[in-house]
């Protein structure tokens, strides 16, 4: 299975209907005006946030979509019914390109945002329109104009507070679980998680954050290695990064170390200041370890990477640590969410 974050769809709008050339046929009304209706309007193509939705899979299986066209204008002034537009849906965190000028047409952040990616074609108009003193019995009409036609290149970013990263197999997938609500499929082999997962993690009745589970990344991934830069750009919207390291499965600290450097390198490599981003460094699978060894673990990996950024002990299978942790997230996030607010109240 491959996950879907990016696809091409082709979007028509509707033509407009054609104007109606008609006459009045009544009898002792031997000379009947003209009584030809307008077309109807095309329908037109809009993008709409579906907050259920959280790939662009269904795009595997459809790419084309088209509006309703106008119905043509009738006699006796009846007017062609407009045609339906058409609302295609798509989930929080889409980027709209047109696809051959790569111009950004929308950014999709907020539940119920809808864009107009195809106006349709107007109306034509019937020869009633055309009666003057002079011409009283036109055979003038128009025809509706053609819908827009575009081709719509669609990119996904996951947009969630907290993002995981990590080597495959590092726990990430077990962590959501095990504090939200999120299912994702857990198991013993490299990229389990083929696609990102969002999660709601509930701290109070009125204190939430969402946290997403992005795929395992190995080296190179910033070039296009293993699932590549595919699932990278999805941490670009995520506030805060933890990144989880199995300390469990490693020899020695070493070897912990060469993991936590393989994924730097990855961040600094894909750009976006993603390397700059506020990050903390979560050791997982501590209950696999014995004794006071997982602290020792710890500070040896602080001394070794000379880091400043906090460095959390934790089980995702046993839970232990875990709480404390997201604790320490929505006291992190409360905090900045209170300084965005002041910054935008003292720019106001």
């Amino acid at each position: 299975m491959k996950f879907v974050d990016e696809a091409t769809i082709q979007v028509e709008a509707g033509e407009g209907g054609n104007g109606c050339l008609s006459f009045r046929r009544e009898k002792y009304i031997p000379r009947g005006g003209p009584n030809g209706g307008d077309g109807g309007d095309g329908g037109s193509v809009y993008l709409i946030v579906d907050t259920g939705l959280n790939t662009l899979a269904d795009f595997r299986y459809k790419r084309k979509f088209r509006a309703e066209r106008g119905q043509k204008g009738m006699g006796k002034n009846c007017i062609g019914k407009s045609g339906q537009d058409l609302y295609i849906k798509v989930p929080l965190g889409t980027l709209v390109y047109e696809a051959d000028t790569r111009e950004l047409m929308g950014d999709m952040v907020s539940a119920g945002d809808v864009v107009l990616v195809a106006k349709g074609g107007t109306h034509g108009m019937g020869n009633a329109r055309f009666k003057t003193s002079t011409n009283r019995a036109p055979r003038k009409t128009t025809k509706g104009t053609p819908g827009e036609s575009r081709k719509l290149h669609l990119e996904l970013q996951v947009l969630a507070d907290a993002g995981l990263l990590g080597m495959p197999n590092a726990g990430k997938s077990t962590f959501i679980r095990a504090i939200s609500a999120a299912r994702p499929k857990v198991a013993d082999y490299p990229f389990t998680t083929l696609y990102p997962v969002l999660g709601v993690v509930r701290v109070a009745d009125d204190q939430s954050f969402v946290i997403a589970d992005i795929p395992g990344l190995i080296e190179g991934a910033a070039q296009g290695a293993g699932l590549g830069i595919q699932f990278l750009k999805h941490l670009s919207r995520t506030r805060l990064l933890l990144h989880l390291v199995d300390i469990a499965s490693c020899a020695d600290t070493g070897e912990a170390v060469k993991h936590i450097n393989i994924i730097e390198q990855e961040l600094a490599g894909f750009g976006a200041d993603l390397d700059k981003r506020e990050r903390w460094l979560v050791l997982n699978k501590i209950d696999l370890m014995t004794g006071d060894m997982a602290d020792k673990y710890r500070q040896d990996i602080i001394n070794r990477i000379n880091t400043e950024q906090p460095v959390f002990l934790i089980s995702a299978v046993s839970g232990k640590g875990c709480q404390e942790l997201v604790l320490q997230i929505q006291h992190w996030l409360t905090e900045h969410n209170l300084m965005d607010q002041g910054k935008t109240e003292e720019h106001e």
